[in-house]
This record gives structure tokens, C-alpha cells and sequence, in this order.
């Protein structure tokens, strides 16, 4: 947590709340999750305008006048604005003081976020070099191209899709979610599963985080968005910590295990192991 949907709904609390603010000053009281310097990054973001907050992937994109910052809220990083007095906070570490008199303040339990300070024009690269996929829309997640990667590969499904390379945003939960509804057991090497299932794998993942990103996204564990609000879509999850219940689809029990580490949820009647 937050995965892509999760993301979407901060980048859209914060549009709300912060595009159009100018930075009168930017103090770092954890300074190692600026990963390019906190002192650059103080300086250079000083008196520059927030034009737009973007996402690629599970990656927040703050475009100000001059430059971009890129933010990654990992496990448990939120943003949380506030209008006049700031309460006390061990786990607030970013503030971003605005002209206006309200400053909005990056909040993590873990410490594990991070950001970095460019330019506009080096986020093509930027992502390329982490490889990220394509966004998880009908127009850039070709099906074609998916399958080649698949029919051509080894590793195991569940971590590949993890990896962000296939296609951005997908986290342990959406992942569960996805392979059950295309019947595909989480560790199957991808070179076994038939073309007809990876079809339905590829319309799944991008059925499911757009109606995630439509229901708030899942409130799991601590996730509000930027505007404090819980998503709804945990409410429609069918196996992810359903291990113990009936299988919404045939009945049979959802049982959980460990796929290269991480909690894994399926049904083993709707999702059997393939041999290879």
C-alpha cells in the first residue's frame, strides 16, 4: 500500500488542494527522503508555483514553474494540508509552506517514501530507467505486446506483475485480485499460461484498478486519501484476505500461501497449478 488506485486518489485530493499555491519555504526535518538533497531541494522549489500534480504509476509528479519534483509514497507516506496550526507529529517530516499562510506536510510512519528533484524533460528517462511499464488503460497496455512478454518468459506471474515492467501500478492486492479473476495461479511461470487467460488477465487489470481509482481505491491497513477520505473498494475485493471464506465464483474455500515472499490469496479449484 498505496497502489495505483490509491495514488490516483491522492494526485486527485491534491490537485484540490494544492495546485495553484506558491512555496514560500520547504523545511526538511527527515532530509534523507530527498534522495537528489534536501538543501537543493529547499532552495529550488522556494517561490515556485505548484501547476499540476500528475501520477505515473504509483509515482506522484509535482510540476511547479521551473522544475518537477517526483514523489513516492512506498508503504505508508500520505500528504495532509493544513490551513493554520500544525499539530505536533513525530512521523511529519516534509512541509511545504505556502504564500497563502497553509502548508501541506508529508507524513510516514516508515520513513520508506522518498523524492526527487528534476526537470520536466528528464522524466522520460526517469522512468525508462526504473522501467516502468505502460499506464493500465485500454489506450497504452497492449494486449499484443503483454502476451509476447508473457509467452516468452519464466518467471513466475505474480512476481512479474509485481515488477512494474509488465504494466505500472500493480501491488500485492490488485495482483490477487486480477489473477483469480483470469483463473491464473499466482505461481505459474508466465511461458505456461494459455493466450485465452492472459486475454483476460490483461482486460481484469485494467477493469480492476479503474474501479478501484472509481470506488476511492482500498482502505487497507492506514491508506485515506488527500483529503481524508477512505476508499470503498475493499468493500468488493474477492480473495485478498478472504483466506477461510467461499470462493465467490465456485464455493470452494480461498486458501492463502507465500509466492516469492509475499502473502499470496486464490482458490484453488478456479485456479489450479498447471503443469509444466
Amino acid at each position: 500500500m498505496p497502489e495505483l488506485p490509491e495514488v490516483e486518489n491522492v494526485r486527485r485530493g491534491l490537485t484540490n488542494l494544492v495546485k495553484g499555491k506558491k512555496i514560500s519555504s520547504i523545511e526538511a526535518r527527515y532530509p534523507r527522503m530527498i534522495l537528489t538533497g534536501a538543501e537543493e531541494f529547499e532552495k529550488a522549489l522556494k517561490n515556485q508555483t505548484i501547476n499540476s500534480v500528475e501520477r505515473r504509476g504509483k509515482y506522484l509528479i509535482f510540476k511547479l514553474d521551473e522544475d518537477v519534483f517526483v514523489s513516492h509514497l512506498r508503504m505508508e507516506g500520505k500528504y495532509n494540508l493544513y490551513q493554520d496550526e500544525i499539530p505536533e507529529n513525530k512521523h511529519y517530516h516534509i512541509f511545504f509552506n505556502f504564500e497563502d499562510g497553509s502548508t501541506l506536510v508529508y507524513q510516514d510512519v516508515r520513513k520508506f517514501g522518498t523524492m526527487e528533484l528534476m526537470k520536466e524533460s528528464e522524466l522520460e528517462d526517469y522512468f525508462s530507467r526504473k522501467k516502468i511499464g505502460p499506464e493500465p488503460t485500454f489506450e497504452d497496455f497492449d494486449s499484443k505486446g503483454f502476451y509476447k512478454s508473457l509467452h516468452k518468459s519464466k518467471k513466475i506471474i505474480k512476481p512479474y506483475l509485481l515488477d512494474q515492467s509488465l504494466v505500472a501500478g500493480l501491488g500485492n492486492i490488485y495482483v490477487d485480485e486480477v489473477l483469480w479473476r483470469a483463473k491464473i495461479y499466482p505461481a505459474d511461470p508466465a511461458n505456461i499460461i494459455p493466450k485465452a487467460n492472459i486475454e483476460k488477465l490483461h482486460d481484469a487489470i485494467i477493469g480492476v484498478l479503474q474501479q478501484s481509482v472509481e470506488l476511492g481505491g482500498s482502505s487497507i491497513r492506514t491508506y485515506k486519501n488527500a483529503l481524508g477520505e477512505e476508499g470503498k473498494f475493499q468493500n468488493h475485493l474477492k480473495v485478498y484476505g478472504k483466506q477461510g471464506t467461499p470462493c465467490p465464483r465456485c464455493g470452494t474455500t480461498i486458501e492463502k500461501m507465500k509466492v516469492s515472499g509475499r502473502g499470496t490469496h486464490f482458490c484453488p479449484n478456479c485456479q489450479p497449478k498447471r503443469a509444466k
